[in-house]
């Protein structure tokens, strides 16, 4: 069991009418890495939503010829989905269209409510009708049903987040703005930027606002909402300040983008202080550092230069295999491991090696990695993980629900080292993990996956996933 991403939001605000669903196209693709079950785009032609979404990559759903169907527009939303809750189908996938007695709504989301089954229950006694398992659809419903005693669509969403709880980064579109609104606790990130030709443009990671010409302007703040509309960018703070920071810290760790910039910290760089970190926290004598792909290579830099031991490209990731493919006719993980990546072996003929990973979940994988470095020729292997253990599930998006299928919880370290198939095994601490971020120094950040200290009550009370019509293989069994 691999650590899933989260998903990817993006919208853009136009002055001028334009290819809208180009730009928000080549968004998604920035944010791929965050999402890749399903996807989806819809544009507002002087607000007349079309929207397109199916179960598959940004490349392979949004062909010239769907392209193509979209019109021009001022405003566009898209979405790339990991699901925490809601199976990978496509009538899961987003941006949601709402039409209501008020016109129409689409809704791009990013993250998990902790109490989405008592509101989804309360909706349904109030006789809504969901058509999806997604904590997502059930935000649209509660926004919809106080967008009919407001006046606007900012004003409903301002009420609906007082009744939201749990982690949400949000883009809106109503026929005439382009919303954005993240939780009180800032759990999942969310930014904002401008192009040279005026658009504004939403996004999950900076790395997409780049990826389209844009200048990142900041990140929005707990509990901030800001509405794009003819007269430019309006923030509403009634929400802010009230809770504490807590963004995910494993966005450093892991989800992000490494050329991303999340409040103000370069990933790239929290990654090379997580690797130097380790070679303080754990030293080795090593002939050579090697990081797994794609996460684990910066943290494996960072060692090195701590360190002073070569950095070595040792394993080669397959980037042509796609998650289909991977999945259809391969039943052993072993398979798995040995198509998407191959090591070098000159890398590690007769070597002593520092194998730094970002995570071990189950354990399974990094067994069939330091296999493979056995099988290649390495004389020691000594794992280096750039994350603490996870001892705890995760109630905020990220996919660790469930403490019996974590290794840490059920083994010691001496335990997993010898599962693993290594000579030694060392964990960033919580500690250091907090620091990974130089600047700013106030920033707040969740890890309760490690230290079980969560920001929020936890829930109670039914799993979300009874809504499930499927069970996919990475649900609770109820």
């Amino acid at each position: 069991m691999a650590i899933h991403e989260e998903c990817g939001v993006f919208g853009i605000y136009s002055p001028n009418t334009c290819d809208v669903a180009a730009t928000v196209y080549y968004g998604l693709f920035a944010l791929q890495h965050r999402g890749q079950e399903s996807c989806g785009i819809v544009v507002s032609d002087d607000g007349v939503f079309t929207s397109f979404k199916d179960a598959g990559l940004v490349g392979d759903i949004f062909t010239p010829s769907v392209m193509s169907r979209f019109p021009q527009g001022n405003m566009a939303i898209g979405h790339c989905r990991y699901g925490s809750a809601g199976t990978g189908d496509r009538i899961n996938a987003q941006p949601l269209v709402i039409n209501h007695i008020k016109g129409q709504m689409a809704l791009a989301h990013n993250g998990s409510l902790i109490n989405s089954t008592q509101l989804r229950e309360e909706l349904e006694m109030q006789g809504s009708i969901f058509h999806t398992t997604t904590d997502s659809e059930v935000i649209s419903y509660i926004i919809t049903k106080e967008r009919i005693g407001t006046s606007t669509i900012e004003d409903a969403v301002n009420k609906a987040m007082t009744k939201l709880k749990g982690a949400y980064s949000l883009v809106i579109m109503s026929p005439t703005k382009l919303i954005a609104a993240r939780d009180e606790h800032g759990f999942r990130p969310l930014c904002y930027g401008k192009t040279p030709e005026g658009d504004y443009v939403v996004a999950s990671e900076s790395c997409a606002l780049t990826a389209v010409g844009a200048s990142l302007v900041r990140d929005l703040l707990p509990g901030e909402i800001i509405v794009f509309d003819k007269n430019g960018p309006r923030s509403i703070k009634d929400h802010c300040g009230k809770k504490d920071m807590s963004l995910c810290v494993f966005e450093f760790i892991y989800f992000a983008r490494p050329d991303s910039v999340i409040e103000g910290c370069s990933v790239h760089a929290a990654r090379l202080r997580a690797g130097a970190f380790l070679a303080l926290e754990h030293p080795v004598q090593a002939d050579v550092v090697v990081g797994v792909p794609d996460s684990g290579i910066d943290a494996a830099i960072g060692f090195s230069r701590q360190s002073g031991i070569p950095y070595g490209i040792g394993l080669i990731k397959n980037r042509y295999i796609g998650r289909t493919f991977i999945s259809a006719g391969q039943k052993s993980r072993e398979d798995k491991v040995r198509i998407k990546l191959n090591p070098v072996a000159e890398t590690f003929a007769g070597k002593r090696v520092v194998l730094i990973d970002d995570s071990i979940v189950r354990g399974t994988t990094c067994a069939l990695m330091v296999g493979l470095l056995r099988e290649a020729g390495a004389k020691e292997i000594h794992l280096r993980i750039s994350a603490p253990p996870f001892l705890n599930p995760c109630y905020y998006g990220t996919d660790i629900d469930s403490r019996d299928k974590l290794i840490a919880c059920n083994h010691s370290l001496e335990e997993i080292t010898k599962i693993a198939g290594a000579d030694s095994l060392g964990y960033l601490s919580v500690d250091n993990v907090r620091k990974l971020a130089d600047k700013p120094a106030n920033l707040g950040f969740c890890a309760a996956c490690f230290d079980g200290k969560y920001p929020t009550e936890v829930p109670t009370g039914p799993c979300k996933r009874k809504f499930e019509t499927k069970i996919s293989e990475r649900c609770v069994k109820l």
